[in-house]
């Protein structure tokens, strides 16, 4: 891996990766509920909550994948330079719920790869994927497939350039 992150021919079967850590706080449930609308009692509501099943709030279960997601390769940059596109969820499993406190992770591995059938300088990425929380209880579950550049992209090379005194003078 250099510097920018995997190229492409970095990338096989097998190879695993963990996301740095992020706390859940009551301030991103409350985000996240304005942001999807989804204000129900479990996720904003600690008496409701504390009669539930669970005893008290948790987080939305989008909140978690779209933290996973986040977690992954955007956040680490592993991937910057062959990333084109997501393109889907596969068998996606809410297995245990998220507390505020809890601070979740990712794992995730490189399940299969295959060639593009329409563009030959490009290939399908699927990853198995667990975002587990700090004690490394499993919370969801699924895959999650990508598509990739077989060469590195330019946008990386283009955003990666560095100011030089005589063009941030002009």
């Amino acid at each position: 891996m250099n510097h920018l992150g995997y190229i492409y021919e970095d990338l096989h079967v097998g190879l695993s990766f963990r996301s740095p850590g992020r706390t859940i706080t009551d301030a991103d449930l409350v985000g996240f509920a304005g942001l999807t609308g989804d204000y129900s009692e479990l996720h904003t509501s600690d008496v409701y909550a504390a009669s539930s099943q669970f005893g008290r709030r948790v987080a939305h279960g989008m909140l978690g994948l779209a933290y996973a997601h986040g977690l992954m390769w955007a956040r680490t940059g592993e991937l910057r330079q062959t990333v084109i596109a997501f393109l889907g969820i596969g068998d996606w499993r809410f297995v245990a719920p998220i507390y505020i406190g809890d601070t979740i992770f990712v794992n995730y591995a490189i399940a299969t790869m295959r060639d593009s059938s329409s563009k030959p300088t490009q290939a399908i990425v699927t990853f198995d994927v667990e975002l587990v929380d700090q004690d490394s209880r499993l919370l969801q579950q699924g895959q999650k497939s990508i598509l990739v550049s077989k060469i590195p992209l330019a946008g990386v090379s283009a955003s990666s350039t560095e100011v030089t005194p005589e063009r941030h003078n002009s």
